[in-house]
């Protein structure tokens, strides 16, 4: 009978257990259903995570099945908890993927029967091995991915290098530590075409330049500064007038505001480089024409100086500045050097004393008209109205220069100087007035500005010879307006070009000019009319055709294009620039010190000739202009 009853009740035991086993399967068969789709923690009421936070549960499950985790992103534990979604592909693999995780059935049977366990259950042991196996996966998947990773960067380090290399002109094997192999292939170097010409452009203060724009109306008494800082410094468009300039690339164009056009040209730069160390010389992007434009009729003179002083101490406390101690430093500044070269003894003077700091005699300042004095100042062209978007532009502009049919001899555009005792305007208007068909005059005045308009290029575009006497200095926007009209220009001294725009005109003046000096005018010896008459025809045609040929030197392409063949007045600056720089700095490493080769009062003829020496054109420069020029 006990016998009976105990095989009775263990049968009834195991059928009981079996019922049981079923029964949670079954449970938990649904719990992993409604989990996938509510987002719910595995583990129910115990309420142990076993993904992070931060971490999706899927991103963990694609580890395994490979399934990218760019399509599932939204699904994330704290966005889904209480949210009750429809089934979706998505919502599918979670469920396949606990389904198929390999957890030993027998494993968790053996842990339920053993008398160590009192507490746990069938669901909290299932929970906590799939816990487990869910952390193998991490771990194994996190491996798997560093070692991925290891691969691609190797597989990147000589790519990488080769174009460090051309970045800095440096062998590879000199960038890059060598790798462990014996049989390492070492790389030739890649020439670089920025090699020697990167420039770092100082990342100066915004006071000194585009809050000099943001507060245009206070730039100048007599002109609207803020109709000329348009289109990156270019000024408004021109509407389009084919008898007299081209379709496109005509703006309203302020001559003082060079300094701007430059710098965004400058932005534009291919071989910019944000590396101090690399590069062959620093743009300092100071407006320092519109800084002293302010004041320059101010009887406060030490207003005119001030943020002047304040760049100077920016730079002097930059590490780039110790390297060559400013001597690779560059700097644009849109008005004559006089503005920049007050004497330090008179205040109350015209014209602050930028150029004339000890630091800035170390820079290289580039103005609209240099001194002839003085070797740390270059001049560059005058901005003209025309800033061409494409080559072609050019091109079509050149050869209709050269088809015009030129009706007049000679032109001139100004006004009359009659408290000026130095002056050859009224001696050359007087001339032109008597030459009658042959000549013609405009007439400038300080209300009409009519000689600052496009319109002068009508003028000169009629002339085969155009008339450019010094004004109040001895260059003039005119100048360039004149080569951009395919017109002869004709000085009365050297100082209004031959000396002064060294980089963009050839040495040889005679090839596209005509040099009558001031004092034969002056005096009545010389008759312009006649002179100009004696120049053979073969000869105007040449001097034409170079005149044509110097148009692309003597413009400034629009900053926000690019010309692809065409060096213009930016290219050929840049240029002498890097030129100059570099002699320096072959000069600092032979001799650790920069001598001058040279008086610095007789800077006009070693730049412009090479040499010293007495000269034809001594008496032009036997002494100094006033405070305006001339």
């Amino acid at each position: 009978m006990t016998g009976k009853c105990l095989c009775r009740s263990q049968s009834w035991y195991i059928v009981l257990i079996s019922f049981l086993i079923w029964f949670t399967s079954f449970y938990l068969y649904s719990s992993s259903i409604t989990f996938g789709k509510r987002g719910d923690s595995f583990l129910g009421n115990n309420q142990t995570s076993f993904v992070d936070s931060s971490e999706s549960l899927y991103d963990v499950a694609i580890d395994e099945t490979g399934v990218k985790s760019s399509q599932v992103k939204d699904v994330m534990i704290e966005d889904n908890v209480e949210k009750v979604v429809d089934e979706t592909e998505n919502e599918r693999r979670h469920i396949k993927f606990y389904m198929d995780m390999d957890i030993d059935i027998d494993q968790v049977i053996a842990s339920l029967m053993s008398d160590n366990n009192e507490t746990e259950t069938f669901e909290t042991i299932y929970g906590k091995l799939l816990e487990q196996e869910l952390r193998n996966a991490k771990d194994y998947n996190r491996g798997r991915r560093e070692r991925a990773r290891r691969t691609r960067r190797r597989s990147k380090i000589k790519p990488a290098a080769a174009a460090l290399a051309r970045f800095i002109g440096k062998k590879v094997d000199k960038v890059v530590p060598k790798r462990r192999k014996q049989n390492a292939v070492k790389h030739e170097p890649i020439p670089s075409s920025c090699l020697g010409r990167y420039i770092f452009i100082h990342d100066i203060p915004r006071k000194f330049n585009q809050d000099l724009l943001d507060n245009c109306k206070s730039l100048s008494v007599f002109t609207d500064m803020c109709d000329s800082a348009l289109n990156l410094g270019l000024g408004s468009s021109l509407p389009s007038k084919e008898n007299l300039y081209s379709k496109t690339g005509w703006f309203s164009t302020n001559e003082f505001l060079l300094e701007v056009i430059f710098h965004n040209k400058m932005k534009q730069y291919k071989c910019l480089t944000n590396d101090s160390s690399l590069a062959a010389a620093i743009y300092v992007p100071y407006y320092a024409g519109l800084d002293v434009g302010r004041y320059l009729w101010d009887r406060l003179g030490f207003r005119r100086d001030h943020d002047a002083v304040e760049l100077i101490k920016w730079l002097v406390g930059r590490p780039e500045w110790t390297k060559m101690w400013g001597r690779n430093h560059f700097l644009v500044a849109g008005r004559i050097n006089w503005d920049f070269r007050r004497d330090p003894k008179n205040v109350s003077d015209w014209g602050n004393g930028l150029l004339n700091f000890p630091e800035s005699k170390n820079m290289t300042m580039l103005v609209i008209e240099s001194s002839p004095w003085n070797n740390n100042d270059f001049a560059i062209p005058y901005p003209t109205n025309f800033h061409p978007s494409k080559d072609d532009n050019v091109f079509q502009w050149q050869n209709k220069m050269r088809r015009l049919k030129r009706r007049l001899l000679f032109s001139f555009a100004g006004a009359r100087r009659p408290n000026r005792d130095e002056s050859i305007h009224n001696e050359i208007i007087d001339q032109c007035l008597a030459s009658r068909k042959k000549c013609r005059f405009l007439e400038c005045d300080d209300q009409s500005q009519r000689c600052s308009k496009p319109e002068n290029l009508m003028l000169f575009q009629s002339s085969i010879f155009c008339l450019q006497p010094p004004g109040d200095s001895y260059t003039k926007r005119s100048i360039f307006d004149s080569i951009l009209a395919g017109c002869i220009p004709v000085f009365f001294h050297p100082g209004s070009a031959y000396v002064q725009y060294i980089w963009h005109f050839p040495k040889d003046y005679t090839q596209y000019s005509v040099l009558i000096p001031t004092n034969a005018v002056k005096s009545g010896d010389a008759k312009i009319e006649k002179l100009l008459q004696r120049i053979p025809r073969e000869k105007t045609i040449a001097m034409r055709d170079e005149v044509v040929k110097l148009i692309p030197n003597v413009i400034y392409a629009d900053p926000a294009s690019k010309l692809e063949t065409i060096e213009d007045a930016f290219d050929l600056t840049v240029k002498g620039v890097l030129d100059r720089v570099e002699t320096i700095r072959k000069q600092m490493k032979d001799t650790k010190e920069v001598t001058s080769e040279f008086p610095e009062q007789e800077s006009w003829k070693y730049f412009t000739f090479g040499k010293l020496g007495s000269h034809e054109w001594d008496p032009f420069f036997s002494r100094k202009p006033g405070k305006h020029g001339t």
